[in-house]
């Protein structure tokens, strides 16, 4: 019988796997199979942020002074990044958590989680300060053809896994095992493509109105944002990466193999769609530093660097070694940013970022 806390007293989860292993007991922080994860949502915690710190009052502005074009491709960004977050801020509780046999891997979704329904809120902050009608942005956002068709791509892998996962639930022997691996693989996957190259095209844009002066709270937004999902990319990247060099999973690595093929798949279909947001994006018109080349080209850098990370081939044309916008690269490094108090806010802090490992006589010789 499943249930929300085993009672077996000889449970040790340092030997359970990270999924499909014994239910969970005691949420003990102490010891760990994988501290990484620990690590993870530490750092996660720590950077909590709130989009009302950031001023939008110089965004309002800027928004009734760009032209059409400008517009076109600042509002399409924000209702697609909209979207992408309204699947991440359910999907890892819905699809993960549920078969998690680890404590530090169920602390650092439920983070991850969290801060996913932050970034959902964020939007909704940014579209009621900048429209007149928030609910002309909201209501067309599944009525654009172009973000319907890749709500459908990020979405198919995820509800396939929840569908098995139910049914592994109630009744573990009705599942095949390695069908239902085989869902949890290719669902990691996509979600690795999803928080590591999805977002990429937007916020290139939305970076490239601050490098102009324009929309910088927006722009200060969107690199806290980023900066959040480069520690969830780091969750999948290392689930991923366990599962192809620590765990002794015969049946994930069968699954790993037989799938290669649909692993590299699952990237060239977000390369090509990207690639054609891209496009869609300029068709109005471009902006001062970005081009429909330039943008696929980054693409496909972005892509490279994410698929070598997961023992992946780099296949792409664009070097993972050449940033074609290195201009963007200080926007995910979000203390960097030196934006007026006023327009933005100071960030250079951490919340909760103590370091716990002084020694017992380190300051023995102090004297004040």
């Amino acid at each position: 019988m499943k249930t929300v806390f085993n009672k077996d007293k000889k449970l040790d989860s340092t030997k359970q796997p990270m999924f499909f292993g014994a239910d969970l007991a005691v949420q003990r922080y102490d010891t760990f199979k994988y501290p990484v994860f620990d690590r993870l949502a530490q750092q996660q915690l720590g950077f909590f942020w709130r989009p009302e710190e950031v001023s939008l009052q110089k965004d309002r502005n800027d928004y009734s002074q760009l032209s059409e074009s400008q517009k076109f491709i600042f509002t399409s960004n924000l209702k697609y990044q909209t979207m992408l977050d309204s699947v991440q801020g359910r999907g890892p509780c819905l699809a993960f958590l549920p078969f998690v046999s680890i404590p530090e891997l169920e602390g650092a979704i439920v983070a991850w989680d969290f801060m996913e329904t932050i970034h959902s809120r964020s939007y909704t902050y940014i579209i009621k300060n900048l429209y007149s009608n928030p609910s002309d942005v909201f209501d067309t956002i599944i009525q654009d053809e172009k973000i319907e068709k890749r709500a459908k791509s990020v979405t198919e892998g995820y509800d396939k896994l929840i569908q098995l996962g139910y049914k592994y639930k109630l009744d573990p022997k009705s599942v095949d095992e390695y069908e239902l691996k085989k869902a949890l693989w290719l669902s990691l996957v996509t979600v690795n493509v999803l928080e590591g190259l999805r977002f990429y095209v937007s916020f290139a844009c939305s970076f490239a109105f601050g490098e102009l002066k324009l929309m910088e709270g927006s722009a200060k937004i969107l690199s806290l944002i980023a900066r959040d999902e480069s520690q969830h990319l780091l969750m999948s990247q290392s689930i991923i990466n366990n599962y192809r060099n620590k765990e002794n999973d015969k049946v994930m690595n069968k699954v790993i193999k037989d799938t290669e093929k649909e692993v590299y798949q699952i990237y060239d279909d977000a390369v090509q769609e990207e690639k054609r947001w891209a496009t869609y994006l300029f068709q109005k018109g471009s902006m001062i530093g970005l081009s429909e080349k330039l943008l696929h080209q980054y693409v496909e850098y972005i892509a490279n660097r994410r698929m070598r990370t997961i023992g992946l081939n780099q296949v792409y044309e664009q070097s993972s070694n050449n940033n074609p916008l290195p201009w963007t690269q200080h926007w995910f490094n979000s203390r960097s940013m030196q934006n007026a108090p006023q327009e933005t806010e100071i960030e250079s802090y951490v919340i909760g970022g103590l370091k716990q490992d002084v020694k017992k006589d380190q300051f023995k010789t102090f004297k004040l």
